[in-house]
């Protein structure tokens, strides 16, 4: 078994260019940017705040088992999200990985749709259907979280493929992990979007871990921003724990897309402060190292350059932190009163028909008595619905595990054998492997 990598064992080296190789941003050579207007670093440093208070309460949640699934949390990438979005205009795209409550959040999405989404309640951005994963709004044109790493990058391709179709100038911006760099999906996409000269900014979220490995560990380049050049997209570094810097290089690269039709990649070098997900022992890496990372917390450095430049008090960056305590409380209760979706809207929305019905899928459901649409499942009549009651009261909903398989015996025509009635029994004691 390989030793676990130590924070030592990271620190960059230098290529023969003299760019730094490695991934510890305190490495990287970069400016340091002026600050904004005060309104604009005040907006920035609240969503930040925000999006920190939301995934700490979400992880609080999962805990106590209001949250199911998986959950993957952003602390630590606050300023790569928010940097990133701040540099998008209002009709561009954006496409995350399933790590992506912060860049809905950031792209406006009510703090309160995001957590009843993770509630899996009928009010949230996805209707409850998506859960932590799978947020979707495309009023503000957020096109989703994916489960799959790389899923979203030929998606991002196809959606700038058709911006360029309709000659809109609107781009579309794609986050993926350091992760999704070594899938096949990545050079495909970055082919494509070079060979079509594509709208679209590929940004590499390297977080230094592809769920546990290290990045040294899964990728021969370490310096992700090279990874695109031999497809023909150019790349470019900045530092992910810098929101400024963020937003400079994001916003560059938005402009020679959207302007040159230039395709564009870049690696935000940052880091997650928990692990890959709420199920992760976080085993791979050293205490020291992480400690080392939290000096750099993007939302404290911020702060303190927004107090020692008289642009925003020490007070009212506290005051901040309380409202957004408080909106985060607001969208936990939010979730908690939002009904669970409907059991007559399980075969909503599974289908896009044409007009004409031409070509229209169809499906079978146990529960109902006749083929017919999915869509019309909701009208199948009262057979349909009885069926669905005794469907639900044949597997046990509503009544304990041991009644359901005493009556799934009985209906199959007769006690379990001994032995396995003997194992059921154990399992009712709680004694069962």
């Amino acid at each position: 078994m390989a030793s676990k990598a130590t924070a030592s064992q990271k620190k960059p080296s230098k290529g023969d260019d003299g760019r730094a190789v490695g991934a510890d941003a305190s490495a990287l050579d970069r400016p340091r940017h002026s600050l904004p207007d005060a309104e604009t670093c005040t907006a920035v440093h609240e969503k930040m705040l925000v999006i920190r208070r939301f995934e700490e309460r979400a992880g609080e949640m999962y805990a106590k088992a209001k949250i199911g699934g998986f959950l993957h949390l952003c602390i630590g990438e606050e300023a790569t999200v928010v940097g990133a979005t701040q540099a998008l205009r209002a009709g561009d795209y954006l496409m995350s990985t399933y790590r992506e409550h912060g860049q809905a959040i950031a792209r406006g999405t009510p703090p309160k749709e995001v957590m009843a989404e993770l509630f899996g309640r009928s009010g949230g951005c996805s209707g409850g259907r998506g859960g932590s994963m799978h947020l979707f709004d495309w009023e503000r044109r957020f096109l989703g979280g994916y489960g799959i790493v790389g899923a979203n990058l030929p998606l991002a391709v196809g959606v700038a493929l058709a911006s360029d179709y309709t000659a809109s100038d609107d781009v579309t911006l794609c986050m993926s992990g350091d992760g999704a760099t070594n899938q096949g999906t990545f050079g495909e996409a970055m082919n494509l979007a070079a060979l079509w000269s594509l709208p679209v900014v590929f940004l590499i979220i390297n977080n230094q871990f592809g769920m546990g490995t290290a990045l040294e560990r899964h990728s021969a380049e370490t310096d992700l921003s090279r990874k695109s050049s031999g497809f023909g997209v150019p790349g470019s570094r900045c530092d992910g724990m810098d929101v400024l810097d963020v937003h400079a290089v994001v916003s560059e690269a938005l402009e020679k897309a959207r302007r040159n039709r230039e395709p564009q990649l870049i690696e935000a070098v940052t880091y997650r402060f928990r692990g890959h997900s709420m199920a992760d022992p976080e085993e791979y890496r050293e205490k020291e190292e992480v400690e080392e990372w939290r000096e750099r917390d993007p939302i404290a450095s911020f702060g303190r350059r927004l107090a020692e430049e008289d642009v925003l008090s020490e007070e009212r960056q506290a005051e901040l932190d309380d409202e957004a305590v408080k909106l985060i409380d607001e969208a936990v209760e939010f979730a908690d009163d939002s009904p669970l979706p409907d059991l007559d809207s399980l075969y909503d929305d599974l289908y896009v028909y044409s007009e004409n019905g031409a070509n229209a899928w169809w499906t079978v459901d146990e529960r109902s008595p006749e083929t017919h649409r999915g869509e019309a499942e909701r009208d199948s009549g009262d057979v349909a619905h009885e069926l669905a009651e005794a469907g639900a009261a044949y597997a046990g909903a509503g009544a304990g595990d041991a009644k359901a398989r005493k009556r799934r015996r009985k209906q199959d025509g007769g006690e379990a054998a001994e032995g396995e009635q003997a194992a059921a029994d154990r399992e009712d004691e709680g004694g069962g492997d």
